[in-house]
């Protein structure tokens, strides 16, 4: 699905929790402000007070493009896919693909929500993808 992550002490607790089907992103308590990607100290406040919290897992789309050639390992193997950068609605833009959206369907600011894929190297990647539809009222 995707290349390797570098997991370390500091990235475990996020790669443990999209195992489990969880989103996490960091917010630090100096200025109450989320962030994403994860990272020791706050990008706003450069405090180190900063923590894991789960994420919603809605998004709105941001802006995508359909990657047709990819010659990196394992990328090349999984085109066409559309990597996409995303608004969480947490607040953080975070980069990912959109998964099972027809390309013609996908259009700014629509709604997205978090799916876990889980590719040959055994690791969970966060993902996003159109929401289940509700049933009519």
């Amino acid at each position: 699905m995707t290349a390797t992550p570098d997991i370390d002490a500091f990235t475990r607790a996020y790669w443990d929790a999209a195992a489990d089907g969880r989103l996490l992103i960091r917010h630090c308590r100096a200025c109450d402000r989320p962030h994403h990607y994860p990272r020791e100290s706050c990008p706003h406040c450069w405090s180190e007070d900063v923590d894991w919290v789960r994420a919603s897992g809605r998004a709105t789309l941001y802006t995508w493009s359909v990657v047709h050639r990819n010659d990196l390992p394992p990328f090349g193997d999984q085109v066409p896919y559309v990597a996409a950068v995303v608004d969480l609605a947490e607040g953080p833009r975070m980069m990912t693909r959109v998964v099972d959206v027809p390309e013609h369907e996908l259009r700014p600011g629509m709604e997205l929500t978090v799916a876990f894929r889980t590719g040959g190297d055994g690791v969970a990647v966060p993902v996003f993808t159109a929401p289940p539809s509700r049933p009519p009222s």
